[in-house]
């Protein structure tokens, strides 16, 4: 699947499967929300799970009315204000936080499309911290050149293909689906930036 196959694919993501993906995408941004909060003392990370394992459940069961305000509300308490903290690791917190709004809002609104803005916030925040930890002094040549071949570009790429191919084959968010999107994206722990919950 080439990258233009892929954009098409994501724009023609909707209802369930849109919500997933955008589920998959929070997921795998999970640890780099639980270790800031953790570093900072905000303390959010448990709160932050209960909220994601909430969203997740919702993909097969109706939420109340009332449930997802609810959680927005919720989630925009546990969100970081970038402008508050001087520590680069504030962006990939704040960029899970956004993504399971999305996945939220999906919920709230599934006539509006947001998958393809998603797919390219989650890319963002791998680029953004490659620039951060290892572009340093580099043209703008030699960065294009370093995101093109990093490893956790591919990795990231190679991840957002799997899920849109896993759910595009999928008839209906079974439990075991879900579980194992949910598995997958967890990636045992590590994050899109490559930072794990073990360290």
């Amino acid at each position: 699947m080439n990258a233009n196959q892929f954009l098409k694919a994501v724009e023609q993501l909707q209802g369930w499967r849109e919500c997933a993906f955008l589920l998959a995408l929070a997921e795998r941004g999970f640890p780099n929300y639980a270790l800031f909060s953790d570093a900072v003392g905000m303390k959010g990370g448990g709160k932050m799970r209960f909220l994601l394992d909430q969203a997740w459940a919702m993909l097969q069961e109706e939420p109340s009315e009332s449930a997802i305000p609810t959680m927005l509300a919720r989630l925009e308490s546990l969100s970081p204000d970038v402008e508050q903290y001087d520590v680069y690791g504030v962006f990939p917190a704040f960029d899970c936080c956004r993504l399971l709004e999305q996945a939220l809002l999906n919920r709230l609104n599934p006539g509006r499309h947001r998958a393809t803005e998603a797919s390219q916030w989650a890319t963002g925040t791998v680029m953004s911290f490659i620039e951060v930890s290892e572009a340093e002094g580099m043209s703008e040549d030699e960065l294009v050149r370093l995101l093109d071949r990093h490893e956790l570009m591919k990795i990231d790429k190679a991840f957002q293909r799997d899920v849109l191919l896993s759910i595009k084959r999928q008839r209906t968010p079974t439990e075991q689906f879900v579980e194992r999107l949910k598995d997958e994206a967890a990636n045992a722990g590590v994050s899109n930036i490559g930072i794990s919950l073990q360290d």
